[in-house]
């Protein structure tokens, strides 16, 4: 099946294939700055690799001086207790000691340093503007994660938020210097207000610093470090079965989708693992775009059905649309996304290995949080346990086999433990 193009949300390797890697550091975007778009577009400006890896140190530095903790990587391990309760053996990824406590930062960094990067291009034509304000439409821990990244670098940040955000966050994004402009939805308005306003804020000028590719691509060369690190450390364990990655706007598992396909192309894995979406029953925009993409793909092939899905994407992807106008609902609140925006790469890879779309109960949403927090010593939270959710319904389903190798990220700190 053909790869998708830059223009559908793939964002590919400036390698050109290779897995090229600096074991001598433990800051991902050191270690793997090799990979990194952000890297080559520091080098095509005229500056060395040591300048790149000063910026990221320098940058680094200030993230550890706001938040109390810097880059560095993060662990993957299995998870014995609950590897003997599901009969599989499960390997997760553990990103609530990362910084703000979530994955999210990871996207964040990355656009930080492209933003350096082109900085520096717009410094040698005369056209730079350090005031010119980064936009971002969340109340969680992308915003969070923005505004900590956005303060290190110095730069004005708006965050667009719904009216019922959490008290504690904003005080948070307040605290971090983030403009916060609440938005009421408006009759008759269908998807995220909060993501209308955000994208009238680009249409007067700013600049998208959000972990949501279809509005900037660059988000995913940071979040591709995930898929990286999680492959090195499978590396003496053998190639994952499957694959489970909570979704919501989806540049999480768009990210880890190409990571691994990229490690595929260069032979540091034998294939790509079977790749699962995973979304809640209360919120699965996902599951009905890929339900008509397969319906499609069923009659006139997949690279037809890709094909028009990239030339008329709201033919397939629309807002998620709860019984009887409510809000979505799930204890799993940060992938409560009206809409799965960077959903094709996700396509591509569960079309590509034999996937497919998880809509996990609200039970089983809240049984992989309770399994997490009792058999594993990692604090994450319902949001960043909701991948496990999705193997619990996958393996009741018999979708995974007795003694598959599965992996499962754990994405954000639980706040409230």
């Amino acid at each position: 099946m053909k790869r998708l193009t830059a223009a559908d949300g793939w964002l590919g390797s400036p390698t050109g294939g290779g897995f090229d890697i600096d074991p001598g550091s433990a800051n991902p975007f050191v270690r793997y700055r090799r990979m990194l778009w952000s890297y080559r577009r520091c080098l095509e400006s005229g500056r060395s690799d040591a300048d790149y890896t000063a910026a990221v140190q320098r940058l680094d530095r200030r993230i550890a001086e706001i938040d109390g903790r810097g880059f560095r990587l993060t662990p993957t391990e299995v998870q014995a207790d609950v590897s003997a309760r599901l009969g599989v053996e499960l390997w997760a990824k553990d990103e609530t000691g990362n910084v703000t406590g979530t994955h999210k930062a990871r996207h964040l960094m990355g656009l930080a340093l492209h933003l350096e990067a082109d900085g520096e291009n717009d410094r040698q034509a005369g056209t730079y503007c350090r005031e010119r304000r980064l936009a971002i439409a969340s109340c969680g821990n992308a915003a969070l994660a923005a505004a900590t990244v956005a303060r290190a670098a110095d730069r004005p940040l708006d965050v667009f938020i719904p009216p019922w955000a959490d008290g504690h966050v904003v005080v948070a994004l307040e605290a971090l210097g983030a403009h916060i402009e609440v938005c009421p939805r408006r009759p008759g308005e269908r998807g995220d207000p909060c993501f209308s306003r955000f994208r009238e804020a680009l249409a007067a000028g700013s600049l998208p610093f959000c972990a949501v590719a279809s509005e900037n691509v660059w988000t995913l060369d940071g979040g591709r470090t995930l898929a990286f690190e999680m492959i090195e450390s499978l590396a003496d364990a053998g190639d994952l079965d499957a694959l489970f990655v909570q979704v919501g706007g989806g540049a999480l598992a768009s990210s880890v989708v190409q990571g691994f396909a990229e490690a595929a192309d260069s032979g540091a894995i034998g294939r790509i693992p079977a790749f699962y979406a995973v979304q809640t029953e209360g919120c699965a925009p996902l599951r009905q775009a890929w339900d008509r993409l397969s319906s499609l793909g069923a009659e006139s092939g997949m690279d037809a059905a890709f094909a028009a899905a990239s030339a008329d994407p709201d033919r397939f992807m629309q807002p998620w649309a709860p019984p009887e106008g409510d809000s979505p609902q799930s204890i799993a609140t940060g992938i409560l996304d009206d809409v799965t925006y960077d959903w094709l790469p996700i396509a591509w890879g569960m079309s590509a290995t034999g996937g497919d779309v998880i809509v996990a109960p609200e039970r089983l949403v809240a049984e992989a949080h309770a399994l997490a927090r009792r058999w594993t010593d990692v604090p994450v939270d319902p949001t960043g346990a909701a991948g496990l959710a999705g193997l619990l319904a996958a393996r009741g389903a018999g979708l995974v086999a007795d003694g598959a190798r599965v992996g499962v990220l754990f994405t954000g700190a639980d706040r409230n433990a």
